[in-house]
């Protein structure tokens, strides 16, 4: 496993529709966050979803867990980090931390992990090629 890290961030304003009548984020809002980070951090780093499906693999979210450390409300802006943690297994794991934009103080912080389907829904026991391939091309081994 590396040491280098392969992070994004993503800025965002917390609307009127994401919070609860306590002026509060839903909950399940985080998950969306999250997405977006990780969406983002496909793009910056092309691994896009599209990609792992043309190399004949599908990625779906086996675990996502938050832990709450502040409240985060209504014209909060936010800044949501995600960070890819390497391992020898075959699974892409994220790490996430939400900060506020002004305080900067960490408001919730996180991980997701996915495992590798093939087309029939098997899960694979190795790293696929192309993961180990990107891998290479980002540094992460030689």
């Amino acid at each position: 496993m590396s040491q280098k890290i392969l992070k994004v961030e993503k800025t965002v304003d917390i609307r009127f529709s994401e919070v609860d009548s306590m002026g509060i984020v839903w909950h399940g809002n985080y998950a969306l966050y999250f997405e977006d980070a990780r969406e983002l951090f496909g793009k910056t780093f092309h691994l896009e979803y599209l990609r792992m499906y043309e190399n004949g693999f599908y990625a779906p979210l086996v675990e996502i867990k938050f832990n709450f450390k502040k409240v985060v409300k209504y014209t909060d802006k936010i800044i949501v980090s995600c960070a890819f943690r390497d391992t020898d297994a075959a699974k892409i794991i994220f790490d996430y931390e939400i900060r506020n934009a002004e305080t900067d103080d960490v408001m919730v912080t996180g991980h997701s992990v996915q495992v590798f389907l093939d087309r029939e829904y098997n899960l694979a026991w190795q790293v696929p090629d192309f993961m180990i391939e990107w891998k290479k091309k980002n540094g992460l081994i030689l």
